[in-house]
């Protein structure tokens, strides 16, 4: 069987997220680079695997998946024998599946779309970006009290698709100095085996 093929842009955190969740299964994907500077995501190629010119994408010996989440769900029910990673039973699922919507939702509209400005220039509201990435961070540091994951007592696929943006938040300018369990949820993370990190840039806070 040959290894998974990753279309990645390491600057992403969309991408990162597909990255982090193939090796902490101890997976080693084939990585293609995709060029989102010079429009690569655009060509007939590229589209021809995911219609939306998105990264990240993954092709499992024929079996196509785009969307970050996806690939984190596709990835859980198809690589990990353990079932760690994505509960089987329905309130596990549901809770899992509330905090890849917070991703998609509140994290994407203030830690990512803040590191978005600064990074990429995008043309979001600063103040009102940054508003909105602190009201997620608060949920998320209350909700953190007397937890070690998101979830569960040890991490699953909620904490991989919640980790990259808010890991990068002073990218965007986004302190993290008043998140003191968000930080410890992070470095948890980062002590895992198998762990990735997600390149830095200079943008934003100097932390």
């Amino acid at each position: 069987m040959n290894a998974i093929k990753l279309y990645h842009f390491p600057l992403s955190g969309h991408s990162h997220r597909a990255q982090l969740m193939l090796s902490l299964l101890g997976l080693e994907p084939d990585i293609h680079f995709v060029d989102l500077a010079n429009g690569a995501q655009k060509s007939a190629e590229f589209l021809s695997i995911n219609a939306f010119g998105q990264v990240p994408v993954i092709d499992d010996n024929g079996t196509i998946v785009a969307d970050s989440t996806a690939i984190l769900v596709y990835l859980a029910k198809a690589h990990d024998p353990s079932g760690q990673w994505l509960p089987a039973d329905a309130d596990g699922a549901a809770q899992v599946q509330r905090w890849l919507s917070v991703a998609s939702g509140q994290i994407n509209n203030g830690p990512c779309r803040a590191r978005l400005i600064t990074v990429f220039g995008a043309d979001f509201d600063p103040k009102d970006t940054i508003e909105r990435a602190h009201a997620v961070l608060q949920v998320i540091e209350k909700h953190l009290v007397g937890r070690q994951f998101l979830v569960a007592d040890h991490p699953t696929i909620a904490d991989v698709a919640a980790y990259s943006y808010i890991a990068h938040a002073p990218e965007g300018n986004v302190s993290l100095e008043d998140y003191p369990n968000v930080r410890a949820w992070l470095a948890r993370i980062e002590g895992l085996k198998g762990f990735v990190p997600m390149p830095a840039t200079k943008a934003g806070l100097v932390v």
